[in-house]
């Protein structure tokens, strides 16, 4: 009779729920162990030792810095650090915890999209979780789940946002609160005040309740928010954090390209994978809410598309599209929504069925599909890192003087596994370096002036500072040359 009353009600039950769980713990291990055969158990992105490092210092010194007794803003995502430092305390391996995280993010983002599916289409009533399991193994989602990196935990709290707009919930106090939340993991969460105050404008039907609804939205969003700029003005002098103002130096150069280049990245990038077969449903989506006025999702559509505009005029798409994947869940949620709705109707009458396996086979076939593609894909990214960056910085920790001053663009691992004093070449924890970011003139200059012993680098992206220095080590990494690029080298800037 339980089981019976859940179904009626259409809520998740704990059978849904262990399915779920079940499969993101075996995505995960898929994950994992391709990574493990491939070259080792690691990350795929350098930045992730960055928060680990600041995780360390947090728990083990009471302090926020990179560097022992040298407090930086140099992380963007100051929760998701602050989170990663109770492995540290727990003494637990940096990737035991890490992993767990985003296991436990992963878990959570499929059974919110689960509930949201329920939720808003009535005739979606499964005997198998089937939304929550797309979110599951979706393999963008499954990269940043395991990239030791905030992205799923930022995609996270802005689906939250999304779905309790879109559901018509009036808890603006909880939605201001989650809308400052965000903002400690990275400091985009801020473009959630559009959809938010849109619903807020469009649902209330009087000039009080509006101005009420949006007095308890910025309570809990400005108790928040406020806090974090009051943080990073006491550790950094400035309102957002160094890298905020870093990135937008460094990839100058990819905002002249032309646009359609930019939009054409974003797409390859966005619809590797089932999204492509999903692009329709979302087209539908979007139809269906301005249609019935459906002012929360068409909010939320609204936000996802400018979020992906954002991006393609700010930051280049690399690395799978890794700053865009926040807006992932959402935008594949709008698919899966009509393909549900889609899925118990009759739009081509007798030959409904036709169309209905046609898009559940292409679905299925591309989610199963890159299962295996996305975790090859996630293993020789964390192959290239853990035997570039992670080597190299093994390598200056046991070879060069204790004294040796080092300048770096890519400082995670140097951070983690080295204690040289450091100069970072990208700006996060040497902000004076970010007004010539790109000028190797000038850089030469600067490190000339802070009397640098060494330069770590990859040697394309210096071509004129790396010009006819000595190299004292390179790595030789076979991952590294199968992508056609450089090992890294640590050069000799000047004599002892």
């Amino acid at each position: 009779m339980k089981h019976t009353s859940s179904r009626s009600t259409n809520e998740i039950s704990q059978r849904d729920l262990w399915t779920i769980a079940l499969a993101v713990l075996l995505i995960a291990a898929i994950y994992l162990f391709t990574s493990r055969f491939t070259y080792a158990i690691g990350f795929p992105l350098d930045d992730s030792w960055i928060h680990q490092t600041y995780a360390r210092n947090l728990a083990l010194n009471g302090e926020w810095a990179f560097r022992p007794g040298i407090p930086s803003a140099g992380s963007t995502a100051p929760l998701w650090s602050a989170l990663l430092a109770i492995g540290f305390l727990l003494k637990l391996s940096p990737h035991i915890w890490t992993y767990f995280l985003g296991i436990l993010i992963l878990f959570a983002l499929a059974v919110l999209c689960e509930w949201a599916a329920r939720k808003l289409v009535n005739s979606y009533r499964p005997h198998f979780p089937w939304v929550g399991i797309f979110m599951a193994f979706e393999w963008h989602l499954v990269w940043a789940g395991m990239s030791g990196m905030e992205t799923l935990l930022h995609g996270l709290i802005v689906t939250t946002v999304l779905v309790l707009l879109m559901t018509n919930s009036h808890r603006y106090l909880t939605l201001g609160l989650l809308t400052g939340l965000s903002a400690w993991v990275r400091p985009d969460g801020l473009t959630l005040l559009g959809p938010v105050l849109m619903t807020i404008s469009f649902m209330k039907e009087d000039v009080r309740s509006r101005l009420t609804a949006m007095m308890r939205y910025f309570i809990g969003f400005g108790s928040l928010f406020g806090l974090y700029l009051l943080f990073n003005l006491a550790i950094g002098g400035a309102p957002m954090p160094n890298t905020f103002y870093a990135k937008q130096a460094e990839y100058a150069a990819w905002q002249l390209r032309p646009i359609t280049e930019r939009l054409g990245e974003m797409s390859l990038q966005l619809l590797v994978g089932p999204s492509l077969v999903l692009l329709p449903g979302i087209i539908g989506w979007l139809v269906k809410s301005i249609r019935e006025r459906m002012w929360g999702s068409l909010a939320a559509m609204i936000w996802c598309f400018g979020y992906f505009a954002l991006y393609i005029s700010r930051l280049p798409m690399y690395q799978h599209g890794r700053y865009i994947m926040p807006a992932m869940p959402i935008f594949f949620l709008f698919g899966l929504l009509a393909f549900a709705e889609f899925d118990k109707g009759k739009v081509f009458a007798r030959y409904h069925w036709v169309a209905q396996t046609l898009w559940r086979g292409g679905i299925a076939m591309l989610t199963f599909g890159f299962i295996i593609l996305g975790a090859r894909s996630y293993a020789q990214d964390v192959a290239v890192i853990e035997s570039e960056m992670v080597v190299t910085a093994k390598w200056v920790a046991e070879n060069l003087p204790p004294d040796a001053i080092i300048a770096a663009h890519d400082i995670g691992a140097l951070g983690y596994f080295d204690q040289h004093e450091l100069i970072d070449l990208a700006g996060l924890i040497s902000p004076e370096v970010i007004p010539f970011i790109r000028d190797e003139p000038r850089i030469a200059i600067f490190l000339n002036e802070k009397n640098a012993d060494y330069v770590i680098a990859f040697p394309e992206f210096y071509p004129v500072l790396s010009e006819g220095l000595v190299e004292v080590f390179t790595t030789q990494s076979e991952f590294t040359h199968r992508l056609n690029q450089k090992n890294t080298v640590v050069y000799l800037w000047k004599s002892p």
